[in-house]
């Protein structure tokens, strides 16, 4: 029971747990911060689309709720993408400092921000694990520090750096149980031999870490899905992310047995697929941690 309340060993568990997780897909070849290029344009579009914007809406309107303001404000995006949050952002007011380092995301993010004034939002194409945020001058800079499905977050001390470029807000999601995709569980059985079965991830480890090290904050979990069609090269190359994140091998072998697949089950070259999962959020209240901090 005492080890429950012992942060260093959640600490360890959860950074060795993510380096094994990026050792293997280092193996595979698969670079997480480059996953998304090969989706970037049908990601902006799924992200700009009237069910992405009602998305991104409810999310900023929960932070609004619970007392975040942009009018004014100073917001770091780490992991930008397109543009999904960095847009809705700055036509709230903010300035917004964009982190994204996928060059066909930070091309649909250029577009996608033209209309604004040229400083509201400003792209960093820098990892945001590269930056000296003593440095750059981004301690405690920010008013809201925004995290979203972001591989920046992978460890403790990941948090940390994040939380240190926030002087008010810091946002974080990621997904608790994100492999419900249709995909998935069509091929996994021809390469293993066995039914897909979910795992929890890592949100867990930061909400545990929050708790004990006495942050205030505020979280919420919800559950999303949606509906995708691909063609058949973009499946594959779907599929065979999707065997490197969870350790298997990328191969011929299995390259061959997944094209095989979809040619046998899309003839028409379409592919439908069906995503969902639970997500979880969560907003840190730095204001309310530095109080207390003061009081001690």
């Amino acid at each position: 029971m005492n080890d429950f309340f012992n942060a260093a060993n959640w600490e360890k568990a959860w950074k060795d747990e993510s380096d094994l997780k990026i050792n293997r897909m280092k193996k595979n070849g698969i670079d997480p911060t480059r996953s998304f290029d090969q989706k970037a344009k049908t990601f902006n579009e799924q992200s700009f689309s009237e069910e992405g914007r009602k998305r991104t809406k409810r999310i900023v309107n929960w932070l609004e709720g619970l007392g975040v303001r942009f009018e004014n404000a100073s917001v770091l995006d780490i992991g930008a993408a397109s543009g999904v949050f960095s847009v809705p952002f700055a036509e709230r007011g903010a300035r917004v400092t964009a982190v994204e380092t996928s060059p066909p995301l930070i091309e649909l993010l250029e577009e996608n921000i033209s209309n604004f004034a040229e400083d509201q939002v400003k792209i960093v194409p820098i990892p945001f694990e590269d930056i000296d945020v003593e440095a750059k001058g981004w301690n405690q800079a920010y008013d809201l520090v925004f995290v979203s499905m972001s591989p920046v977050i992978h460890n403790w001390e990941s948090v940390e750096k994040v939380l240190q470029c926030a002087r008010k807000f810091c946002y974080i999601s990621m997904p608790i149980i994100p492999a419900e995709h249709s995909l998935v569980n069509e091929i996994w059985p021809l390469i293993t031999g066995q039914p897909y079965h979910t795992k929890l991830t890592e949100m867990g480890y930061l909400l545990h870490l929050l708790y004990l090290k006495g942050y205030a904050y505020e979280s919420l979990i919800t559950r999303e899905a949606k509906t995708t069609e691909v063609s058949r090269e973009a499946a594959l190359q779907e599929a065979l992310t999707w065997l490197g994140h969870h350790r298997m091998p990328v191969d011929e072998q299995n390259r061959n047995i997944i094209a095989d697949y979809l040619e046998q089950a899309y003839p028409s070259g379409k592919v439908v697929i069906h995503e969902g999962g639970r997500f979880g959020k969560v907003l840190i209240q730095l204001q309310d941690q530095n109080i207390y901090n003061r009081e001690i």
